[in-house]
């Protein structure tokens, strides 16, 4: 499918939008676990749009850069030759975006969520592993993170019900 292999750097991050998009402005080139910036990533956003957005809209806007996010890591991937790059984590902004969006705004059901989103999303358990191998092109990259979003805020549900 794909037929070369380009190594991002920061000329590759800046010549299309595309790519600065998958890449979330650079923060992919983060040569150790660029996954895990790109999930603290959401934070700063989630915090400077929650107080100004209902929670509806917010969930609309993560919809908006799901969407953006397909387009982007579609022609990413295809430029890199790799059609799921490490370097690529809009996914996990997006999806744990959608996770801030529904979890109790006090820090440790934040902190909780962000380990089980990055627990799910490096582990891939099932069917998580299974759409990150069939689902292919910009929106497999984006979907397995949707289902670690989803395995979070199930596991947050159920815990915050035993807690009362």
């Amino acid at each position: 499918m794909f037929e070369t292999t380009v190594r991002p750097s920061w000329p590759f991050v800046l010549r299309h939008p595309a790519h600065f998009i998958a890449f979330a402005g650079g923060v992919g080139l983060i040569p150790v676990a660029p996954g895990t910036f790109g999930t603290l990533l959401a934070y700063p956003l989630y915090w400077a749009l929650a107080p100004w957005v209902t929670t509806l809209e917010l969930l609309a806007l993560v919809g908006l850069l799901f969407l953006l996010g397909v387009w982007a890591c579609r022609i990413t991937g295809r430029a890199l030759g790799v059609a799921d790059h490490g370097g690529m984590v809009w996914d996990e902004v997006v999806a744990f975006l959608l996770v801030l969006c529904l979890v109790p705004p006090w820090g440790y059901w934040q902190a909780s969520a962000f380990l089980l989103f990055r627990l799910f999303d490096i582990l891939k358990p099932p069917p998580i592993r299974y759409y990150d191998r069939t689902l292919k092109g910009g929106f497999g990259v984006m979907f397995d993170d949707l289902v670690a979003a989803l395995y979070t805020l199930i596991v947050l549900a159920i815990t915050k019900n035993l807690l009362g």
